[in-house]
């Protein structure tokens, strides 16, 4: 989408905008009253049928079965692995299961649904160009809803706990975004967007994770991975770390040295003493946190420890607990002489 000051984001939000000339008022909006982002570039799939709650509850992370129209949740789609494939927002709407995830995924995504449909009352539909996201976040976006509620009839809404998602048909972004403009809701680019989701240390597939990575390491169990459900792919690795083992890595948040005048590159390493022991993710100025990331690092790694990134010097906020997983009780004694 295209506005006057809008600056373009880099991949893989290249076709949004990072900002609108004020990225830090962008931010504070998102805390303070409500702004919009452009998310068009999600990939939107769409999932109908009798059988379609109780067919994606059998291939993802999340109890999907049964749920009631209108519930908002995520979930994740694993190899038998339990390495992360997709990431996918989802909702309910009573006739239909809507879900975006990264960029350029919906394809692969609806290929895979559709190979593991078999004889199931399912259908699967890649959106593509037909459906475009637009995100509302901050403590007045529900006030913000109400000023187009007239355009959004039929419109699929997945009202989350921290932002709510519009599934708007493609010729309807702009006016929509036109009207929450008029109604005084601020625009808001991926800048000030990122930034809040990394403050909340919500991390972000392809951009935080890795072809190892698996849902203890990110932060992911409870959000998007239910621990009391059925057999589905990858359960077996996440049952395993909760009971018995611990992840290899952790997720943590970084407070980078804000003297410095870039952020790191993806993929640099976080060195302690000189030695790699990780390695960093998105990061994104905040308005009110400074330049801040996200970095996967050995669990074992002191939680105090503090790191250099890119030449840049980082303190650790923890995430994950480097104890998390291994909840199962064992004792162990001696049979009586």
């Amino acid at each position: 989408m295209t506005r006057p000051g809008a600056v373009a984001a880099e991949p893989p939000d290249a076709d949004v905008a990072a900002h609108y000339g004020e990225p830090a008022h962008e931010g504070r909006a998102l805390e303070d009253t409500a702004g919009w982002i452009d998310r068009g570039n999600r990939g939107v799939v769409r999932v109908t049928g009798p059988d379609r709650l109780s067919w994606l509850h059998s291939l993802t992370s999340q109890f999907l079965d049964g749920i009631a129209p209108g519930t908002a949740t995520e979930a994740l789609v694993m190899d038998t692995k339990g390495h992360i494939r997709f990431h996918l927002s989802i909702v309910e709407d009573g006739t239909a299961v809507w879900a975006h995830t990264e960029p350029g995924a919906a394809a692969d995504l609806a290929e895979f649904l559709d190979s593991m449909r078999f004889m199931l009352r399912v259908e699967v539909d890649d959106l593509g160009d037909r459906c475009r996201v637009l995100t509302l976040a901050g403590p007045d976006r529900e006030k913000a809803l109400e000023a187009v509620a007239d355009q959004l009839r039929d419109v699929p809404v997945r009202r989350a706990e921290d932002e709510t998602d519009l599934f708007l048909p493609a010729d309807a972004l702009v006016p929509v975004a036109e009207a929450l403009t008029a109604a005084g809701v601020r625009p808001v680019g991926m800048w000030a967007y990122e930034a809040r989701r990394i403050a909340e240390h919500r991390p972000r597939l392809g951009l935080d994770t890795d072809h190892r990575s698996i849902p203890h390491e990110m932060n992911w169990i409870g959000r998007a991975v239910h621990l009391e459900k059925g057999c589905y792919p990858g359960q077996e690795t996440v049952a395993r770390v909760h009971n018995l083992g611990r992840p290899p890595r952790r997720l943590v948040m970084l407070h980078l040295d804000g003297t410095a005048e870039r952020l790191p590159e993806r993929g640099a390493s976080l060195e302690l003493n000189g030695r790699a022991v990780g390695a960093v993710g998105s990061s994104a100025r905040h308005h009110d946190l400074g330049p801040i990331a996200l970095g996967l690092v050995k669990r074992n790694v002191p939680v105090d420890a503090e790191f250099v990134v890119d030449g840049i010097a980082a303190g650790q906020e923890v995430v994950v607990d480097p104890d998390t997983g291994a909840n199962a009780q064992i004792s162990l004694r001696r049979r009586p002489a």
